[in-house]
């Protein structure tokens, strides 16, 4: 690999990683990116003696190299990469270029809503049980950014979004996790259901009979997908509406883990997260985390001691009453759903953005029972307000996150709840979902 022309596109998290990845073992790197390169990042390319280009793309560089290494958030239809793929230039993500320099075992988690807390949970368990781990992908650090600190460790878990999935050809995961999936990020794969799903299916690439799948037995799309392609893995599934001989399942408000002979049982009051969607992610996790022998004990700590991730339906601050609540990271519908479901009072709800091809329908029976103000947030938010028009009696358009909230606190009453779950992306007023969600916590603190 050594001297080889590799260009990166892109240089965000992903990129970056990547790109110093490449430096360290000694290929020639060239960073392009279309847009303005933040100055964290071009400060780590600085320092490593990387070349770089931002705010467009020198074609002549690009067209020579021998590989290309994308970012998740470059579409297919993207001129630059229809030119590539014209010349016959492979294209790979960061997750596939890291994982030719690891000899780690790969927990790899997948899905449309949960993988987040699914795999900073395995995480956790690894490190209670004393394992050297990492947690990487599509949290925290890039996964190459950790390869490249030559710090070996012997478990790397990692969220792979199904932009990364799309670009991975090479790897092999030990335990692939996929928690479920429901229609989202349309819009990149032409509204076809069926490609979004072949694109979440790509974590199977590679895997055999001594490798192992952990999945929802309630998710329809995920076993009627399994049923068709019926690869050869060891599967374990959970269950919270069936018994199972191997896998997790809840019984009279009780959580049941059997993996390796090894009973472990928990009451759902015990899990720190709570809601059937943290109970599907705690057995996920769970599950995963005794595939590789961790220890009961380090488990049940975990699920009883876990803390909510930031953005994931955090609790902000409660002020005269009114809870004020962020859930940012909620980018599709079935998320937002979590979220209503999981609410037992009055909701005054905050929601919009850069529509990804949404069907709202599922929704319109948990607003109607819990919703009592609409504020959408977004440039255009007309297809939302569309939607709701005849399922809540109050709907305000805002386009600034500091009036959204304004609007909130003004309509809000005692006891009831301020929840920020958009199930829209946030690209067209925030950078990302984080930004969102901190602009909201934001505002909040400034009420």
């Amino acid at each position: 690999m050594e001297n080889k022309n590799i260009v990166i596109l892109g240089a965000a998290e992903s990129g970056t990683g990547a790109a110093v990845l490449a430096k360290m073992r000694g290929m020639n790197v060239f960073v392009s990116d279309n847009s303005t390169i933040s100055p964290k990042y071009k400060h780590i390319l600085k320092e490593h003696a990387i070349d770089f280009e931002e705010k467009g793309h020198s074609r002549e560089k690009i067209h020579t190299s021998e590989l290309v290494i994308k970012s998740p958030g470059i579409p297919d239809h993207a001129t630059i990469i229809q030119e590539l793929r014209e010349k016959s230039i492979p294209i790979i993500s960061e997750i596939e270029f890291a994982s030719w320099f690891t000899e780690a075992l790969l927990i790899c988690v997948t899905g449309s809503n949960g993988k987040t807390t699914t795999a900073t949970m395995i995480h956790r368990m690894l490190k209670n049980d004393g394992r050297n781990a990492a947690l990487a992908g599509n949290v925290g650090e890039s996964f190459a950014f950790h390869v490249a600190l030559e710090d070996p460790v012997d478990y790397y878990v990692l969220e792979i979004s199904s932009f990364q999935l799309d670009y991975m050809f090479s790897v092999k995961a030990d335990i692939a996790v996929i928690t479920n999936i429901t229609p989202d990020h349309l819009d990149r794969y032409d509204q076809d259901l069926q490609a979004y799903i072949n694109s979440k299916f790509r974590i199977l690439n590679n895997m055999t009979s001594h490798d192992h799948l952990v999945y929802c037995a309630d998710d329809l799309l995920v076993t009627g997908e399994l049923h068709r392609r019926k690869p050869e893995v060891t599967m374990h599934p959970f269950s919270i509406e069936h018994k199972l001989e191997r896998g997790a399942y809840t019984d009279n408000n009780t959580l049941i883990f059997t993996i390796n002979k090894i009973i472990l049982k928990m009451t759902l009051e015990e899990l720190a997260l709570q809601g059937k969607h943290n109970t599907y992610n705690s057995m996920a996790a769970g599950i995963a985390a005794r595939l590789v022998d961790i220890r009961k004990e380090s488990i049940r700590k975990c699920l009883k001691d876990f803390e909510s991730l930031e953005h994931r339906l955090e609790n902000v601050v409660t002020i005269h009453g009114i809870e004020f609540i962020n859930d940012s990271k909620a980018t599709n519908v079935n998320s937002t759903w979590y979220a209503l479901e999981s609410m037992n009072k009055p909701v005054i709800w905050i929601a919009g953005g850069q529509d990804k091809g949404n069907d709202y329908e599922k929704l319109h029976s948990l607003v109607n029972e819990r919703v009592k103000t609409l504020i959408c947030l977004g440039k255009d938010n007309s297809k939302m307000i569309e939607a709701f028009k005849n399922v809540v009696d109050e709907i305000y358009d805002t386009q600034s996150m500091p009036e959204a909230v304004g609007w909130a606190y003004q309509l809000a009453e005692d006891s009831e709840v301020v929840l920020l779950s958009p199930a829209c992306a946030s690209f067209d007023l925030f950078e990302n979902y984080e930004d969102r969600g901190t602009q909201f916590k934001t505002a909040v603190k400034g009420l």
